[in-house]
């Protein structure tokens, strides 16, 4: 009984730490770097279960996005390409890609939807 509380108790403090790392791990710098723009990304509620949306900004992975969350970044003016794809993708999900100019001090705001065998990445206005 006593091993069994031990296991408990670490796996509590794991995930203690997880919870409060977990913000950090994904947060920014709370001002904009000069001469870039705020580009704000959301996983749409109904995206699916155990479904992550993983995000790339020219060719780079940047956010694997769980449910609940979202991309919140800056990107340096001018034009960038963001793909986005699902993993796993068992489904056949093709991914999708969009591509931006960047103006410094200006916010973009996408959402992204599974529309049929389609991952799209839809401006917010």
């Amino acid at each position: 009984m006593k091993k069994y509380s031990s296991v408990i108790q670490i796996l509590g403090l794991v995930c203690g730490c997880l919870v409060i790392a977990g913000p950090a791990i994904q947060s920014r710098a709370a001002s904009a770097p000069p001469d870039s723009g705020h580009v704000l990304i959301y996983r749409a509620a109904k995206f699916g279960y155990r479904l992550n949306l993983v995000l790339s900004v020219d060719g780079k992975d940047v956010a694997s996005l769980t449910e609940g969350q979202s991309y919140d970044g800056y990107l340096l003016a001018g034009q960038h390409v963001v793909a986005a794809r699902v993993t796993p993708n068992s489904a056949g999900v093709r991914p999708g890609r969009q591509t931006m100019m960047i103006q410094a001090g200006h916010t973009y705001s996408y959402t992204g939807v599974l529309s049929g065998k389609n991952l799209v990445l839809v401006r917010k206005k």
